[in-house]
């Protein structure tokens, strides 16, 4: 629910001594509360089936199918979390029910889509658009919370949704008709066991907000003083909700044995499902509230507003009020790239998620935060998922295709019986193409492609999990979209994996860091390179809080890749770098002997030990590329050289490839920048990185020892068998 408001919003005031007539407005009385008990003998059942009954404040909904609420305490009222088989011995019962909703959903929706039909057939769809936006609207607000739910979850992509359609679904965030005051206040005092002047000092007279679940007041608490929410939930609404799911999840299990879907729909709607009723649980969502806040909350840029624990029921909850307006409307793109790195810290960091952030839940505060509201859906990644989640994008980006598919099968998207070879060959027809462009450039529009043909061969399933995971970062690239129409969300989110993958020390990702850069023992530098370029790119929390957005010049580059290297998470590229950089030294080494001995005479016993071939003009190759990632300097190749050097080298023996490759080090060097910049930030880094870097030198020279007497330890060795 959208909690937001005006800046200073008119507050009633509440005492023990003050009265009204049973029927006077709320906006101009006092508050009685002797009152109350009135409200208390009308119960929810009662009140919401009379149109005409307290002032008749009935909203839409009720006025429309308020034969749902005619047992307010029926056993779907009351449960307390979700359970299909309890909701469906309590519907089957009631058969008449049933078939009165089903007709009430049929003949309303049925109309709707006949009047688009019968629009199309008269040629005048464009002129109706706007018309039928607006009573697709009203139908959803008749029909009820479940279906408001459903289109408030398409209702943030843009990309999506047409633009007359967005904007009247839009309204569904935060507009929908509120209920009765009277019975708002009573079902406080209700839940919290005490008259509402005990808690509150003032209270609005009407509800700031309303929304397909509750109501929002803004009050005073009397023992501090500060401004809070007062969430309210509609009465009866969870035993509505309950009949629609019955419904949803009955006609999911028939729609997929009649389409032979691989999916289980009814899985979906039961992961949904319960989702929606932790977050009619104001209990669940307050303690959501507490740990979301402690989690993220010190983020920068970040608002997590406070819960009051002991103020709030199951059906009342009580929050620190935030002040400010929709993210949506204000076009902040710093928020935007906050909002993706909080996003994705909590999908990949902890696993515990908003899974309805939609634009009515993300604020802009008048003080340049992004406030996240609205914690009653929420979800948890385990950790094997998140890892799994990351090595699948990072074998989608290097085309490893083949390792993809045993992702898939780790996510559950795949059964484990799926043929893997059949299954590669099939996503290199997908992705390949989509890939090829650069990450940078991948849309999901481009990975879509044929995948859906794919997905039913090879009997793809939708875990139930995966359905909220989807749904929230396809919230969030709609968000993204509506800021900037060439968003793609794996572009921003791949920096951030990236660097996720090279600092994290699950032995997991390390595994798979260790796979990628690496093949049959050949050090891949070119994956090295691009996860580092990729990393460095992400929107770190510092340079957010700077508003860092502008491209970063090669000295900066170096410094942070310096920073990073020495630092504790750096540990494993670090010995990584340190391994192949040894490599390189002694195949420049050897390099720059074998140049030298071969116009000298009497070195025959010495070239047998240090004698060029195909792993040392690697090495050597990759101490070049090395040299350019390390210095923080573009490569300026010319896009043939590989090329050439491949024809050269078969063409050519190893003692002119190693001059070649010779001749590029040492202009690499002579390009490198003045030492003392380096120096220079060498000295910014904290004492103990400063420690780390200059113990390198003694940890080059021991490992490139240790690589000497192996070579010739193993070359005496050979001679003494030969």
């Amino acid at each position: 629910m959208n909690l937001l408001f005006p800046p200073f919003s008119p507050l009633r005031s509440l005492s023990p001594n003050s009265n009204f007539p049973p029927n006077s407005s709320l906006l101009s009385s006092s508050y009685n509360p002797s009152f109350l008990p009135h409200f208390r003998r009308c119960r929810c059942s009662r009140a919401l089936s009379e149109p005409e009954g307290l002032n008749g404040a009935v909203d839409s909904f009720t006025k429309y199918s308020g034969y749902l609420f005619e047992n307010g305490e029926s056993e779907a009222e009351s449960l307390g979390e979700y359970d299909h088989l309890r909701i469906a011995s309590i519907y089957r019962r009631r058969p008449f029910l049933i078939l009165r909703r089903l007709l009430q959903i049929g003949t309303t929706l049925g109309r709707w889509f006949a009047l688009r039909y019968l629009d199309n057939m008269l040629g005048r769809s464009d002129q109706m658009f706007k018309i039928r936006a607006a009573e697709l609207r009203s139908i959803l607000v008749e029909l009820g919370p479940a279906f408001i739910k459903i289109a408030q979850a398409v209702s943030a992509r843009p990309d999506v949704i047409p633009p007359a359609y967005l904007d009247e679904l839009s309204l569904l965030q935060d507009r929908i008709a509120p209920f009765s005051t009277e019975l708002a206040f009573s079902t406080i005092e209700e839940e919290l066991g005490l008259p509402i002047y005990t808690f509150f000092s003032d209270i609005s007279p009407e509800p700031i907000a309303a929304a397909s679940l509750g109501q929002v007041y803004q009050a005073r608490l009397r023992r501090s003083g500060k401004v809070v929410a007062v969430k309210v939930q509609r009465p009866g609404v969870q035993a509505a909700i309950s009949l629609d799911i019955f419904i949803m999840r009955s006609l999911a299990g028939y729609i997929r044995k009649a389409a032979k879907f691989n999916t289980d729909l009814q899985a979906v709607v039961d992961e949904w499902a319960s989702s929606l009723f932790r977050e009619m649980d104001y209990n669940a969502e307050a303690r959501n509230g507490l740990r979301f806040r402690e989690l993220y909350g010190k983020l920068q840029d970040v608002f997590i507003p406070e819960m009051y624990l002991d103020l709030t029921s199951r059906h009342v909850l009580i929050m620190e009020w935030v002040e400010g307006k929709k993210l949506a409307e204000v076009k902040d793109l710093h928020l935007v790239e906050v909002g993706v790195y909080c996003s994705l810290t909590q999908l990949l960091d902890y696993g515990f998620y908003h899974a309805d952030p939609h634009p009515g839940n993300l604020l802009r505060t008048f003080d340049g935060q992004l406030a996240y509201l609205d914690f009653g859906m929420m979800g948890e990644f385990r950790q094997e998922l998140r890892e799994a989640f990351i090595e699948a994008c990072l074998h989608l980006v290097n085309q490893d295709f083949d390792a993809l598919a045993k992702d898939f099968v780790t996510l559950g998207l795949l059964p484990p019986t799926a043929q893997k070879s059949e299954v590669t060959k099939a996503l290199t027809g997908v992705f390949q193409n989509a890939v090829s462009k650069g990450v940078r450039n991948i849309s999901f529009g481009d990975l879509s492609g044929n995948l859906g043909r794919t997905m039913y061969k090879f009997k793809f399933q939708i875990p139930s999990y995966f359905s909220l995971v989807i749904r929230s970062l396809a919230v969030l690239e709609g968000l993204a979209i509506a800021n900037n129409p060439n968003y793609k969300v794996l572009s921003s989110s791949y920096p951030w994996i990236a660097r996720k993958v090279l600092t994290d020390s699950s032995p997991q990702l390390r595994s798979t860091l260790q796979a990628l850069l690496y093949k049959d023992g050949t050090f891949r530098i070119d994956r090295l390179e691009s996860l580092l370029t990729e990393s460095l790119r992400s929107r770190s929390e510092e340079s957010l809080a700077k508003r860092e957005l502008k491209e970063q010049d090669s000295s900066v580059v170096s410094k942070q890749l310096l920073s990073f290297t020495l630092s504790e998470r750096g540990e494993f590229v670090r010995d990584v770098l340190l391994e192949e950089f040894t490599k390189g030294l002694e195949a420049l080494g050897i390099a720059t002997f074998d140049s030298v001995a071969s116009s000298l005479p009497f070195t025959n016993s010495f070239t047998t030990v240090f004698q060029m071939d195909e792993e040392y003009i690697r090495n050597l190759r990759n101490f070049r590329r090395l040299l350019q990632l390390l210095s923080g300097l573009e490569r300026n190749e010319d896009p043939n050289v590989a090329v050439r050097e491949a024809i050269v080298d078969a063409t050519q023996k190893d003692q002119k490839t190693s001059y070649r490759e010779l001749s590029y080090i040492f202009n690499e060097l002579s390009s490198i920048q003045d030492p003392l910049l380096l120096i220079s930030a060498v000295l910014e880094l904290p004492p103990e990185m400063q420690l780390q870097f200059f113990n390198l030198p003694a940890d080059i020279a021991g490992r490139l020892a240790s690589r000497i007497v192996a070579r010739t330890i193993r070359s005496a060795a050979l001679q003494v068998i030969e």
